[in-house]
């Protein structure tokens, strides 16, 4: 679980609020976060392991080179998977050896290492969380910028330096301000906590606030997009719409599921922590309110990596490509839509939004009397690797019924 009670509670003269916490009933807490974080983790790892068929096929048409698009959400996987890996690791050991627990205390000062295990695996799991929020804003923000601008104006590199950055920066700061004088002798006070909690919920806040306001623009622009291509607003594009609506949905859903209730957890135990006696009868329900919101947080947190899949590639499925000789490159999938070509030098040309994506079973699209010619515009130059979003918008010249009469709609175009 990623919060800063646990970094907190590192400090031997901790405050009531965070003892009561993070005390009560801790075998039961650690081994539902072990279990979560175990469970979330082998998935999250079974969702993006290459596939040997399906969904990611393009036919007899190559895969141009993924967008940093592809990158990005990698980047946040990984970060999920290895704040996972942090909350077993710390979880097993709390497990293993619960004295080390009772070793973090004033009256025992002369044994260093419960406290720095309990330090390191802390800012640990605080430090890719903490980047994963980053690279879950730099995502929005970019994709609204290569939509708006139609250019590709953002690099990887530039992603690389201001969520690393930041989050390590965050990360050092916080603790450096909350473990002064040192480790053994906190400076006790809310004020003094204050800048470490606010260091840590800053990104998090941000994303909660800001992604969804670049998420609407970018759908905005989107549908303005497939609106003045041909003047018109087919069932197609109408329904490319409302699928770029839904992963985008997806994703914030998911982050709100995670990541909210760390919110309320606080604001109940900073509450706690203004009170002279938090043990007072009359505040029995916000103690109990408190108690329940953090057992949801050791459980939901570490899910953050699993879901997160789920939201950008939906269920890959179990089919995994073993082979070393053959081994493709990952492609992530996200909303795509098929669409007919019948000329013998053009591929068929789908709808793509977020990052590349494929045609499934394109030769059967290839076949018939009828002419459909493609009209495929870049919102940013294809193949850029500074590119997040490709959005390749088809303009037919005869109806999609004979498509939609073979299967091929939006929904099923995509084998999950």
């Amino acid at each position: 679980m990623a919060s800063p009670r646990m970094e907190t509670f590192c400090c031997p003269n901790r405050d009531a609020a965070t003892e009561f916490v993070v005390t009560f009933q801790p075998v039961l807490f650690g081994a539902l976060s072990l279990g979560s974080a175990a469970l979330s983790l082998l998935f999250a790892i079974l969702q993006i392991l290459p596939k040997r068929k399906g969904y990611r096929r393009l036919g007899q048409y190559p895969l141009p080179r993924p967008a940093s698009s592809s990158r990005i959400l990698f980047i946040i996987s990984i970060c999920d998977i290895l704040g996972c890996t942090g909350v077993i690791v710390r979880s097993s050991v709390w497990l293993g050896l619960p004295n080390i627990v009772d070793h973090i205390s004033v009256v025992n000062n002369t044994d260093v290492w419960p406290e720095v295990f309990c330090v390191g695996s802390a800012m640990w799991i605080q430090l890719f969380f903490s980047a994963s929020f980053w690279w879950t804003f730099c995502y929005a923000v970019d994709v609204f910028l290569v939509v708006k601008t139609s250019a590709g104006i953002s690099t990887i590199i530039l992603y690389h330096m201001i969520t690393w950055g930041l989050a390590v920066l965050l990360c050092v700061e916080g603790v450096a301000m909350l473990y002064y004088p040192s480790i053994s002798d906190c400076e006790q006070g809310l004020q003094h906590a204050i800048p470490h909690y606010v260091t840590t919920y800053a990104p998090m806040l941000l994303v909660l606030i800001a992604n969804p306001v670049f998420f609407n623009r970018t759908v905005s622009t989107v549908t303005s997009l497939l609106k003045g291509r041909q003047g018109i607003y087919t069932e197609n594009e109408r329904r490319l719409a409302n699928e770029i609506k839904i992963r985008f949905f997806k994703i914030m859903l998911v982050f709100f599921i995670c990541w909210v209730p760390n919110i309320i957890n606080e604001s109940l135990l900073f509450y706690l922590e203004m009170q002279t006696d938090i043990s007072d009868n009359s505040l029995r329900n916000i103690r109990n309110t408190a108690l329940i919101t953090w057992f949801i947080m050791g459980i939901l947190n570490p899910m953050q990596a699993f879901l997160n899949t789920l939201a950008f590639h939906g269920w890959t499925g179990f089919d995994i490509d073993f082979s070393l000789q053959q081994r493709r490159e990952l492609v992530w999938d996200s909303v795509s839509t098929s669409a007919a070509n019948m000329t013998s030098h053009n591929p068929v040309v789908g709808t793509t939004l977020l990052y590349q994506s494929h045609v499934q079973e394109s030769q059967k699209n290839m076949m018939g009397n009828g002419q459909h010619h493609s009209d495929a515009i870049s919102v940013l130059s294809e193949g850029s690797e500074s590119s997040t979003v490709e959005i390749h918008i088809s303009s037919e010249l005869q109806d999609y019924e004979d498509v939609d009469a073979d299967g091929e709609s939006l929904e099923n175009s995509v084998r999950h």
